[in-house]
């Protein structure tokens, strides 16, 4: 009876946790941009489709997420295909690698992209210095969108690409042995039989990867593009007092978002319903691929890579730059800025304020994610699934909707208080950091207990050890590989979240250190080279974050970024 009392109570802590800082800030906004003084109106939703700003915004946004999608799936699906169907050398290695793009985030590598596109880059040197251009070209003032969906694509493009993977693993081999039997050449087989059983999880994956695309605020904000709706609800924070049409456009944000990660929900659950049928019936045989196979393969992986990982290449040469303009490579190299990059206060106090959040967030998601997947994989509560979908939420609503949300929702609620964002934005900073990640946390805690059978913690129970007792000394020990890798990826992924911190750090003592990166890219005195370097710290963190979340998790690691 204790026991069950005890659930419930989980049940409702966590209830009340999510439904006061995920839930609540969502309603706030529909709340606001429907209802004025005079009281329901749909006049600031519908500016957004007759104000020709606002419509140049939305159709800008919609082109942006639109193209990424496209490029992404050009880039994942043959790494895809190459990955799951084929054994090659160093195969385990490259797959780690194809992590890496994800190390930093797409407004600081847009940085390093500018300099590579910028009139005075090194592209536009180089194509001068082999005889291709008279002079400098402007590429982002010829092609303004360019850069934002080529960074944006090479960022985005492992998450596609585990989606898939997991996809064309879990077809049953004996269906496309059947085709191949009844005449069917390979190619055909993958068009008639492959595609559409990896169809649903394709979709899936390119549902969460229009999602972040639509929602990213920080590149075009360095990118200098303001015609988009992720800046303009930025730009409205100032006026969200006074100006409803700033909650219009968030609100419209918010519907999108969720309107696709259901639909990627329902194509997740058609994949795993579809794609298995009959999958006990034969085990899948990786083919070797020949001598010529393998080269191709790595051309074709290498490629992907240095394209992927040249932006960040580029952050790196500006770290250590002393002058770059008008030259291929920069001219002479110091280590000064990385030094700077600690030492100034600006620096120092957004590193110390980084790691506090982000140690919060981290244990808030391992609280909160083990207690959602306990309540969902052991106990079966009922609504277990409406839980799991209220825990996988955040991967729909952007943080700039959270972080918009939490300034108006708590304002004027408790003023010049701890939850008062204009007065010390800190732990909302960290529960906006800790609901964000959330997911991953909940699929690394969801796999473990999955993985695990129940079996230990009956015959403890039986032995006489109280609830509590069986989830301390049996259930959290068995299972602690995967809540280590998801925190990890808590962590690291909190210290270089964006939006949030672009939006809810309004002064420089509270900046963690995304704000201090995008506030040192415009200022004096070798700003650049200063964001650079911090960029670089942040970088190498998160690198070794994800690849070791990666070596805990194996090939359950695309479950972290999959919507169920």
């Amino acid at each position: 009876m204790k026991f069950r009392y005890g659930t419930w109570l989980l049940v409702g802590l966590i209830v009340v946790a999510l439904g006061a800082f995920l839930l609540w800030p969502m309603a706030h906004v529909f709340t606001r941009a429907c209802w004025d003084q005079a009281g329901f109106t749909t006049l600031y939703l519908r500016g957004l489709f007759t104000n020709p700003v606002q419509v140049e915004a939305v159709l800008t946004s919609f082109l942006i997420a639109a193209c990424v999608t496209v490029s992404c799936v050009g880039v994942a699906l043959p790494l895809a295909w190459v990955f799951a169907r084929r054994s090659f050398p160093g195969k385990a290695v490259w797959s780690g690698l194809l992590l890496l793009p994800m190390i930093l985030p797409p407004f600081v590598s847009a940085v390093g992209m500018k300099m590579i596109f910028a009139r005075a880059g090194a592209l536009s040197t180089l194509c001068m210095n082999l005889g291709l251009a008279d002079g400098p070209v402007d590429w982002l003032g010829a092609f303004p969108l360019l850069g934002v969906v080529l960074l944006e694509t090479l960022h985005l493009f492992p998450i596609l690409y585990l989606n898939l993977v997991a996809a064309l693993a879990n077809i049953d081999p004996s269906l496309e042995e059947a085709a191949l039997n009844l005449g069917a050449s390979p190619g055909r087989v993958f068009r008639r039989v492959t595609l559409p059983l990896a169809r649903p999880g394709l979709f899936a994956g390119m549902v969460l990867v229009f999602i972040w695309s639509f929602t990213e605020l920080g590149t075009p904000l360095v990118f200098g593009i303001r015609n988009v709706l992720p800046v303009m609800i930025y730009n409205s924070v100032a006026e969200i007092g006074t100006n409803p049409g700033g909650y219009a456009q968030v609100a419209f944000v918010l519907v999108v978002s969720v309107v696709g990660f259901w639909i990627s929900k329902q194509l997740l659950s058609r994949s795993r319903s579809v794609a298995t049928l009959g999958r006990l019936s034969s085990g899948r045989r990786e083919v070797p691929l020949t001598r010529g196979g393998t080269v191709l393969a790595y051309v074709l992986i290498g490629g992907v890579l240095l394209l992927a990982l040249l932006p960040h290449l580029s952050v790196l040469l500006l770290s250590i730059g002393r002058r770059w303009f008008l030259t291929v490579l920069p001219d002479g190299y110091t280590l000064e800025f990385f030094g700077r990059a600690l030492n100034s206060d600006l620096t120092r106090t957004a590193l110390l304020n980084s790691l506090a959040l982000s140690l919060c967030a981290t244990v808030l998601d391992v609280l909160l994610g083990f207690g959602i997947a306990w309540l969902c994989v052991r106990r079966r509560v009922a609504g277990s699934d409406w839980l799991d979908a209220l825990a996988m939420l955040p991967l729909a609503v952007p943080g700039l909707v959270i972080a918009f949300g939490y300034i108006g929702c708590f304002s004027g609620t408790f003023p010049n208080t701890l939850l008062d964002p204009r007065f010390n934005p800190m732990i909302l900073l960290a529960v906006s950091y800790a609901i964000r990640r959330l997911p991953y946390m909940v699929r690394a805690a969801h796999a473990g207990l999955e993985q695990v059978s129940s079996t230990y913690e009956e015959a403890a129970a039986n032995l006489g050890a109280s609830p509590f007792r069986v989830v301390w000394r049996v259930t959290l020990p068995l299972i602690g590989a995967n809540l280590l890798a998801g925190g990890i990826l808590c962590f690291s992924f909190s210290m270089l979240e964006v939006s949030d911190s672009l939006i809810l750090a309004q002064t420089e003592q509270f900046y963690p250190i995304t704000k201090a990166i995008y506030v040192l890219i415009d200022g004096l005195e070798n700003g650049l080279n200063v964001a650079s370097a911090l960029g670089v710290w942040a970088m190498a963190l998160l690198g070794a974050g994800i690849l070791l979340a990666a070596s805990l998790m194996g090939k359950r690691m695309g479950q972290m970024f999959r919507a169920g």
